[in-house]
């Protein structure tokens, strides 16, 4: 809606615009993947995931484990890869706490909340952590694996990982 009114009288008003009380969000401001075999050439790490497993690719040519999985070796550039399970414990190589700057649209990351680096061993990943503030937390604390299933703006059923502070060693 827009009102306007004669920009020369001197007492002119302002032009008036509304802002919608509830936005749905773009499919172009979805950070999740679309996860079906038909849509990304990765899709078994998310068949793994919806089933609680973490997973990524390995090279079957010169054992190079990659994150986020490939579909051609980054080291070799050999395509013959598997999946293969990441631990589901791990700890925080770095961590820092997202304030504010998110797009219209994404409620579902009230702010504050944290993100980390985290060391599974075999790889370093980044995700969010759940469950903690920024000042819960110190480099090397466990963390566990969180599975989590994403709404929205498509009907496809998506999942994807966080992590949340755990309880005794990390390895």
């Amino acid at each position: 809606m827009t009102d306007t009114t004669d920009p020369t009288d001197g007492d002119a008003e302002r032009e008036r615009v509304s802002v919608p009380s509830e936005v749905e969000l773009p499919r172009l401001l979805d950070f999740y993947e679309l996860q079906t075999e038909d849509q990304t050439q990765i899709h078994e790490f998310y068949d793994n995931l919806r089933d609680g497993r973490l997973t990524t690719t390995q090279c079957r040519n010169c054992d190079e484990v990659h994150f986020p999985p490939r579909i051609v070796c980054p080291e070799c550039t050999g395509d013959d890869l598997e999946y293969v399970d990441l631990p589901h414990k791990g700890e925080l190589f770095a961590f820092s706490e997202v304030r504010g700057g998110l797009p219209l649209g994404l409620s579902e990351h009230d702010v504050p909340y944290v993100v980390a680096v985290v060391d599974l061993g075999p790889i370093r990943l980044s995700g969010r952590v759940d469950g903690a503030s920024y000042g819960d937390l110190e480099i090397g604390d466990p963390v566990s694996l969180k599975v989590v299933e994403i709404d929205g703006p498509t009907d496809e059923e998506r999942v994807f990982y966080r992590f949340e502070p755990a309880d005794g060693d990390a390895k």
